[in-house]
């Protein structure tokens, strides 16, 4: 039996955003952006200098201004060491505020962050390094210069190469340009309805050498938030936070809640959750609501290449679409491969703003995986007729 293509529309009002286009093309583009990621960190930092940017548990902080600050030494220690425009330079640190330091120095020296596990096996980390090309890997003190921001990056140009390893392969590197990372900045930000009035997101457990984390740090730096960045998975550790924003893999969420049920974190009731990743069964979904009674649930799906982000289920229909995945949001566009495509089974397929152009150094692959427009995810799916998505198995080996 021969395979189709048959993509599912999202048929519902569910996150619409007017400035989403279709370009000349074909493919759905956010109108407007800014031409680089430094760009739109520039003018959080402007706006909100004396807001605090990031905290640590029991760590250190710094305000917007302090950051940019220490970034652009940073970035200026970069250039004494040789690092030009376009070079890579991997971030192998632990996650905290000297983690956030490295990655914006090297954006501000006009480099291609790499981030690097620090969990990840020496064999591994060198096939990432060898791989990348990386001509540095900051690994423990940051060097620092003088101040030196690069402004000069278009939309099209690579602003981070995140790898997306196998359990059978060699890691891939994922290119991801300023417009997928801008244009998934937007859709989540739209999607959640942040506010700029200061709030504060709780990360727990980040792997901010991911791009999912990556996005959530740079979505809450934008509207002038401020990140906190925990590795506590207890519950009751989070109280005096002040946090009105939960993230967390929903694994980690539930254990948390079952056994210590806290509901705010010293300064209000927790407003957004989120716990993207994988779809909830009902019971699942309802412990969550019982928790967090006043809070808005973001649940979405995304993989590397598509920088993170793609699908969201809609608070209103977490009960009655539990273990679905969402809906396509933010210019993200959905379809089904293989013989039973129509009736709703298949490959799935993506295509979009936030969507990869290809892997580094690989260009067979790249030509095998994304074609026509559309990422090939290697994930089974069920899409219904309001194109809501299922997972029904994953491709481990992608």
């Amino acid at each position: 039996m021969s395979s189709s293509l048959v993509e599912y529309p999202s048929r519902g009002p569910f996150f619409r955003d007017d400035r989403v286009v279709r370009g000349r093309d074909g493919l759905l583009r956010y109108g407007g952006l800014n031409p680089s990621l430094t760009e739109l960190l520039d003018i959080s930092v402007h706006r909100y200098a004396g807001r605090v940017a990031v905290e640590e548990d029991g760590g250190r902080s710094l305000t917007f201004s302090q950051l940019w600050t220490s970034a652009a030494r940073v970035a200026g220690g970069l250039k004494s060491k040789g690092v030009e425009i376009g070079d890579r330079v991997a971030v192998r640190q632990p996650m905290g505020v000297r983690w956030v330091e490295a990655f914006l120095g090297v954006l501000l020296a006009g480099g291609v962050p790499v981030g690097v596990s620090p969990a990840l096996d020496d064999a591994r980390t060198g096939q990432v390094l060898a791989d990348s090309q990386s001509v540095l890997t900051l690994d423990g003190e940051l060097p620092e210069g003088i101040s030196f921001i690069d402004d000069g990056a278009s939309p099209d140009e690579l602003v981070l190469l995140s790898y997306t390893p196998g359990p059978s392969e060699s890691p891939k590197g994922v290119e991801l340009s300023n417009e997928n990372v801008l244009s998934t900045i937007e859709s989540v930000l739209h999607a959640r309805g942040f506010s700029s009035d200061g709030l504060r997101n709780l990360l727990v457990e980040p792997e901010l050498h991911t791009v999912g984390s990556l996005v959530e740090l740079l979505s809450t730096l934008v509207v002038g938030g401020t990140v906190l960045l925990t590795g506590s998975t207890d519950a009751a550790s989070w109280r005096g936070t002040g946090a009105d924003v939960l993230t967390a893999a929903p694994a980690v969420l539930l254990r948390a809640v079952e056994s210590s049920r806290v509901t705010s974190f010293g300064r209000r009731a927790v407003r957004w959750i989120d716990y993207s990743g994988s779809g909830l069964s009902l019971d699942q979904s309802q412990l969550l609501r019982q928790t967090f009674p006043e809070a808005r649930h973001f649940l979405g799906w995304g993989m590397t290449e598509t920088c993170g982000a793609g699908l969201a289920l809609p608070d209103e229909c977490a009960l009655t679409h539990a273990g679905s995945v969402g809906v396509a949001f933010g210019g993200m566009e959905v379809a089904l491969l293989g013989p039973d495509a129509g009736r709703g089974v298949g490959e799935l397929l993506c295509r979009g703003p936030g969507v990869s152009r290809g892997y580094w150094n690989r260009p067979e692959v790249t030509a095998k995986t994304f074609t026509g427009g559309w990422f090939h995810t290697g994930d089974t799916a069920n899409i219904d007729g309001d194109g809501f998505v299922r997972i029904v198995d994953r491709d481990t080996a992608a």
